[in-house]
């Protein structure tokens, strides 16, 4: 199984469970690794046989931004519910930060992995 990935994806989002991160918008950051076989792809050259990441992008930048869930657990699950379907992407690890969430630490979040990885 190759990999096709997006890294350091920046999106605002209202996400938070505090009141006034409710009343504010808060730059994401994603990593994105998808599960693909790219022969077919490089045999072609054409993308209508891979991932299209720039539609990944644009997928994940819109869902963000109109998202209002309160934890990052929940938005990465859905991220990766809605890449694996959309995309028809066999394995997906996914990676959401959010920085300046905590005091004293650069960054936090957390990192799914859905699907299943072919060997």
């Amino acid at each position: 199984m190759d990999t096709i990935f997006i890294s350091d994806l920046r999106v605002d989002a209202v996400i938070g469970v505090f009141e006034w991160e409710r009343r504010i918008s808060q730059t994401l950051s994603f990593d994105i690794e998808m599960g693909a076989d790219i022969r077919k792809a490089a045999a072609s050259d054409d993308l209508k046989d891979t991932i299209n990441y720039k539609a990944v992008a644009k997928r994940v930048i819109s869902y963000v931004q109109e998202s209002r869930v309160q934890l990052v657990e929940t938005l990465a699950e859905r991220l990766a519910e809605l890449i694996l379907t959309e995309f028809n992407v066999g394995w997906i690890r996914l990676r959401v930060n959010k920085p300046g969430a905590v005091r004293h630490a650069q960054d936090v979040g957390v990192i799914i992995e859905r699907g299943q990885r072919s060997k």
